[in-house]
Formats: C-alpha cells, structure tokens, sequence
C-alpha cells in the first residue's frame, strides 16, 4: 500500500468509497460530505484549492482504497481541516488511515497553525484514532460548517 497525491482517475472511486461508507453507517443524510456537489470531482476540486491536497491510498494495482484531504476551513485564518478520511470497508484495521493522517497533517503543518475536523460521535473507532494524534474534542462547531449534521468536532495544534 502506498500513499500518493489523487489523481484524475481516482475519483469516481473515492466518491464510491466515501459514498458506500456513509451509507453502511447510515449517514447518507444532508450536511454530508455524501450531499458535496464536488465530490465526484475531488482531484479538480483540490487542484483549485490553494494550501490543499488530497492523498489516496493505492493497492498494488494503483487503485485507490481509501483517502484523505486538508484544505483551508471557511474564514478561519490558519486553520486547515482534515476532510474525508474514508477507506474501502476491505482496508480497515491495516493502519491505513493512520498513514493518510500523518501524510495529512505534515502537509497541514507547512501550511496552517491548527488543524480542524467534523464528525460523527458514532464512529467511535475514527474518533478514537483523531485523539490518539492529538485532536481536542470542541463543545461546538466552529463558524462556516458546511457539514451541519456532523455532531463531534476535533481541533489539533500544529
């Protein structure tokens, strides 16, 4: 498995995976990243972003697994957010997605003095491993959410 930046041809196959995740946890509801407009075109998406990338975990046949992305969050001077972090039901339990996190948040380091996340409080497993890097639970959202149906949002120090 390697980590490497998303490529054009990736992205009906991330959108399937982030797709299929949140339907198996029951969270295709709106305020999703399941309801994004761009989600289909996640490689153009971050190629417009300035201070942003997506990176995808790929099998040995270059196909991607799984993903993560940062990007800048709403107004908020200095702070990126970790956005998407989703995997292949098949990948799970592998490490993966600490190796996504960790390429994320070296990234997020060079651009950005706090790193910012929404999600779910039913995914205790995701929740478990954001605190394991750092990640302080928040009693709120900050300002400029578009994920509204999110219930657990994380801040880390970079």
């Amino acid at each position: 498995m390697r980590i490497r930046t998303i490529q054009e041809k990736d992205n009906k196959k991330i959108e399937a995976i982030i797709k299929q995740s949140l339907e198996f946890e029951k969270l295709n509801i709106s305020g999703t990243a399941y309801f994004d407009p761009y989600l289909g075109e996640l490689y153009q998406f971050y190629q417009a972003e300035s201070a942003a990338n997506y990176w995808v975990a790929a099998d040995e046949n270059d196909e991607a697994v799984g993903g993560v992305g940062i990007g800048p969050f709403g107004n908020h001077a200095g702070i990126g957010e970790l956005q998407k972090l989703y995997l292949a039901p098949a990948t799970k339990g592998q490490g993966i997605a600490k190796k996504l996190i960790q390429t994320a948040l070296e990234f997020a380091g060079k651009h950005y003095s706090q790193c910012y996340l929404e999600t779910f409080e039913s995914l205790t497993a995701a929740n478990r491993l954001y605190e394991k890097f750092g990640f302080i639970k928040l009693e709120k959202p900050l300002s400029g959410s578009e994920h509204n149906a999110c219930n657990a949002w994380y801040i880390k120090k970079l």
